[in-house]
């Protein structure tokens, strides 16, 4: 009773001082509280920071609203049920004045999807994050590798750094559960180089049937101290980097004394070449059973693989034969 009381007394002195126009409004928000808005349909609207009065105006411009006026009095009258907030809401198409209230007092801000696909190099993620419009502050660069692929939900104004530091400690995560989950005899000394090979794995095949025997040709070859000969390797290096190259791979490339170039070093490349995603974290951590040495493209998306070199040398024969 004393609360309704406070607010009807504070409505008068409201009322008294905005004048006649004030009456009209006043009038038309208690008659209107719950009467449908103007809204044609569904849609978010940024809502400042500010005076009921100016959110009333913003909403007034966005069709949300009829009179801005109108909020600010309601909201005067119901300021009990809490402040009225700033963020990007969803308005309901038809929204009354009591929906209005309630979404700025208790929704949930939009929710913006940032999507960071599989086998993405540190510069492209940085490109992604860059070109994201909902979120904000300096353009930040991964450290190669250690920004984990998926989708991150985030409201709008959100600094890039933020959603960067959820996606490296979600890597983090993914990498420490593949390490401490992994198979026994793997030839990888630390959790950097099952990262490091994933990477590679990743950049190689996007089929999931073929990850972890993509992963057992790389182990074997590490457990005999062969090369692991993987192209994506060699365009990582010859790109700076980039991950991409706008022409096929060179024998200059094939030659090129590079520490990311496993046709010239024998063991794995000091860093990752991309960022893997967790299929590929775990195909590492559990490779395929099987003594493949060798795979090529089969021309069907997938590769065909070998255990020796005669077996390969007619696979890549098969390989040619579909390119020409």
């Amino acid at each position: 009773m004393r609360r309704s009381r406070r607010a009807l007394i504070a409505a008068c002195v409201l009322v008294l001082l905005l004048g006649g126009t004030a009456v009209v409004v006043f009038r038309q928000a208690l008659l209107y509280l719950n009467a449908p808005g103007p809204l044609a349909e569904a849609r978010p609207v940024v809502v400042p920071r500010g005076s009921p009065l100016r959110l009333g105006e913003v909403l007034q411009g966005e069709g949300v609203l009829h009179h801005a006026m109108a909020l600010r009095i309601a909201a005067q009258l119901t300021n009990a049920e809490g402040p009225l907030r700033a963020g990007e809401f969803l308005f309901p198409a038809g929204a009354s004045l009591r929906d209005v209230l309630t979404v700025l007092r208790t929704a949930r801000p939009v929710q913006h999807r940032l999507t960071i696909p599989e086998g993405l190099t540190a510069s492209a993620i940085a490109i992604l994050l860059e070109r994201t419009e909902t979120l904000s502050g300096d353009a930040v660069v991964p450290a190669e590798g250690m920004a984990l692929p998926d989708t991150y939900l985030h409201e709008r104004g959100t600094p890039r750094a933020v959603v960067l530091e959820r996606a490296t400690r979600a890597m983090e995560r993914a990498l420490a559960e593949a390490w401490a989950s992994r198979a026994e005899g793997l030839p990888l000394a630390t959790p950097q180089e099952m990262l490091v090979l994933a990477s590679i794995v990743e950049r190689e095949t996007g089929r999931a049937d073929e990850r972890a025997r993509v992963a057992q040709v790389f182990v074997n070859r590490l457990r005999r101290g062969m090369r692991l000969q993987s192209d994506p390797t060699v365009v990582y290096a010859a790109s700076g980097g980039a991950g991409v190259l706008d022409r096929p791979i060179s024998r200059a490339d094939l030659d090129a004394q590079h520490p990311y170039n496993t046709y010239r070093i024998p063991a794995l490349p000091p860093g990752p070449i991309a960022s893997p995603g967790v299929a590929s974290l775990q195909a590492v951590a559990h490779p395929a059973a099987g003594d493949d040495l060798f795979f090529v493209a089969d021309g069907t998306g997938g590769h065909a693989f070998a255990r020796t070199l005669e077996e390969h040398n007619r696979n890549v024969a098969r390989w040619r034969a579909l390119g020409r």
